[in-house]
């Protein structure tokens, strides 16, 4: 069987002129940016050589917390990024447009 001709369901009905609900495309938009959030935060964590139990005792949260970011299972509140950052000895940066999202945990310097 050829593979080349399968194509995603989405990648069809765009082709068909199927546009999503704008509900939908909001969903969407905040899975990516928990996604983002979540591999910026391990990539910082393993960075480091931290685990997820250390991290959280940083932060002054619980192990249980710190998985459901990374796994992508919540965002967490506003007052909760400067905790994570500081805990991660970095400082958090987020970029929201039209294009997309990203986010990045950028190491301070060492004093």
């Amino acid at each position: 069987m050829n593979h080349t001709r399968w194509r995603p369901a989405r990648e069809k009905q765009s082709a068909e002129g199927f546009t999503e609900s704008p509900e939908v495309a909001a969903e969407r938009a905040e899975i990516r940016l928990a996604m983002a959030f979540a591999k910026a935060m391990y990539d910082r964590r393993t960075e480091l050589g931290l685990t997820q139990t250390q991290l959280a005792e940083r932060a002054g949260l619980t192990q249980a917390k710190i998985s459901r970011v990374e796994g992508s299972d919540t965002v967490p509140t506003l007052p909760l990024l400067p905790r994570l950052a500081q805990a991660l000895d970095a400082s958090l940066s987020i970029a929201l447009d039209n294009d997309g999202e990203e986010v990045a945990f950028i190491a301070r310097p060492a004093a």
